[in-house]
């Protein structure tokens, strides 16, 4: 699925959309240049879960952890990682083995340590415009996108 957006508003809306339809344990695996909207759209998710507070990338920290109802989300930004073993030491395993909702920035920084995402979406920056390409990697993401069409 191809989408483009024209604006930072309309990247939460479809962060928005996207995060009332996202089942509980869920992975989605955000790639993109700086600027191209990626935690824009992960502050949309967390809205639609009802997060109220600010948003920040978690670019220093490596990961943000929300609590919301009964909800556990974690948003990763693997943007400052110099090798993939600075993942494994902060125990990235865990939280995957959780029932959880995963948000992350930057899947390739991590090679091959990652388990595969339920969905992937790629941000290509348009002059004006962001175009972004969802591809499923399981059946419940395959499920959302026909919900989001």
């Amino acid at each position: 699925m191809k989408i483009e957006l024209t604006s930072p508003e309309a990247m939460e809306s479809f962060g928005l959309a996207l995060g009332q339809l996202c089942p509980m344990t869920f992975s989605i695996y955000l790639q993109g240049d700086l600027g191209a909207g990626k935690t824009t759209l992960a502050r949309g998710i967390l809205r639609a879960c009802g997060f109220q507070g600010k948003v920040k990338s978690p670019t220093y920290t490596l990961v943000e952890s929300y609590s919301i109802q009964d909800k556990e989300i974690f948003h990763f930004d693997l943007y400052r990682l110099q090798n993939a073993e600075e993942l494994a030491n902060i125990g990235f395993r865990d939280y995957f083995s959780e029932r959880a909702l995963i948000l992350l920035e930057w899947p390739e920084k991590a090679e091959t340590l990652l388990p595969p995402a339920d969905l992937q979406i790629a941000f290509q920056i348009e002059a004006d415009s962001r175009i972004l390409h969802l591809q499923d990697n399981s059946e419940r993401a395959e499920e959302l996108i026909k919900q989001l069409q």
